[in-house]
């Protein structure tokens, strides 16, 4: 017998990781009890898909957008850890120019970072870690102003659903920056 192996094109493989990422995700949403604002089940899914990146080809600075969503619930964790202890002032955004400087070195040090291709004078990865670190945060502080003026959340999951959706819609301003202008 002869068996002849199928070699699925990149656009295929990032078609299907893609689709079983939102498969996953919606059924998520739909079966998940209340939780908290960026859920560790969710960042442990995020951590584990992050990892196949490489393997399906998809671009880094993509995962880098997506690598900043990560350390951006992690250091809200520890800021939330922290300061039922003790509060300080500055800590949250210190925590989380921290916890991004820490992991860009690493990054660095252990040369995960292929430093072939820019995007504005950016290692690839480290634009998508840059770009997504800085929109998670905005988007937590303009999620925390709303919140706070209407005095609830103004829809279920609203604040995963609108981290979530920023870093959808960057992923897709940079594929179309990156495969159209550069």
């Amino acid at each position: 017998m002869n068996f002849q192996f199928t070699i699925f094109k990149f656009e295929t493989k990032a078609f299907l990781f893609s689709l079983v990422l939102l498969l996953t995700f919606t059924f998520s949403l739909l079966t998940a009890p209340p939780a908290l604002a960026h859920c560790p089940l969710c960042v442990a899914g995020a951590a584990t898909g992050l990892t196949l990146t490489r393997w399906v080809g998809i671009d880094d600075s993509i995962a880098g957008v997506w690598i900043a969503a990560l350390l951006g619930a992690t250091s809200f964790w520890t800021y939330l850890a922290v300061s039922k202890k003790k509060r300080l002032p500055f800590a949250k955004p210190l925590i989380y120019i921290l916890l991004f400087a820490a992991t860009l070195w690493s990054f660095y040090k252990f040369r995960l970072i292929i430093r072939m291709d820019q995007i504005f004078g950016l290692d690839k990865l480290t634009f998508g870690m840059v770009a997504g670190g800085i929109l998670f945060y905005l988007v937590d502080i303009l999620d925390d102003i709303v919140i706070k003026r209407k005095g609830k959340v103004l829809f279920p999951y609203q604040r995963m659903i609108v981290s979530l959706g920023s870093m959808v819609i960057l992923s897709l301003a940079i594929y179309i920056l990156i495969n159209f202008f550069i």
